[in-house]
């Protein structure tokens, strides 16, 4: 794992190392049905799934995984995974688990917070994500960041009997710092 003990801070939202005291939460989140509707992933996972990619993730050194705290409570995930250092490049992921959390601009600004981190700290100069294309509060969120479609993987997830579009997007870092200059 890359050692970034840092915690980052947004506007509403602190963004901490996501640790093991997490994962019982991850697990009632990764089994409920409204919240996983819109991830690639299938049915429930257990603790001990869990526990077996949280041992996994803590062995790679490509991603950083960050709980997501609201007045100190954990209520979702975002992670930068398959961070390149050569390329200078890394996906994205993450999901708002409480669902009274939800609409509320929270993951807006978890994702600018790791905008700022991803960029300024780790020197990237892309970051990506893959978002389900029937998943249109996130879209607006990822828009509403600087993300840019670039093109849609079809039909490659199959869930719930039919394959869905992914649609890929990105943002690079000089479109992040235009958008952080005020006008002129």
């Amino acid at each position: 794992m890359i050692e970034d003990h840092r915690i980052l801070h947004g506007v509403h939202v602190v963004l901490r190392p996501l640790s093991t005291g997490d994962l019982r939460r991850c697990v009632k989140w990764f089994s409920d049905p409204q919240v996983t509707q819109f991830l690639g992933r299938a049915g429930p996972v257990t603790l001990a799934e869990e526990e077996r990619w949280y041992h996994d993730y803590v062995r790679h050194g490509d991603e950083q995984i960050f709980a997501i705290e609201i007045d100190g409570r954990h209520v979702g995930n975002l992670g930068l995974h398959k961070v390149d250092r050569v390329h200078r490049k890394a996906d994205l992921g993450i999901v708002i688990g409480e669902t009274s959390y939800w609409s509320r601009g929270y993951g807006t600004d978890a994702l600018e917070t790791a905008l700022r981190y991803g960029f300024d700290q780790l020197g990237l100069n892309k970051i990506s994500l893959d978002v389900l294309e029937g998943n249109a509060r996130a879209i607006r969120s990822y828009e509403k960041c600087g993300f840019v479609r670039e093109g849609i993987h079809r039909e490659d997830v199959f869930k719930d009997g039919r394959f869905l579009n992914v649609i890929r997007m990105s943002i690079l870092v000089r479109e992040f710092s235009d958008r952080r200059r005020p006008a002129a």
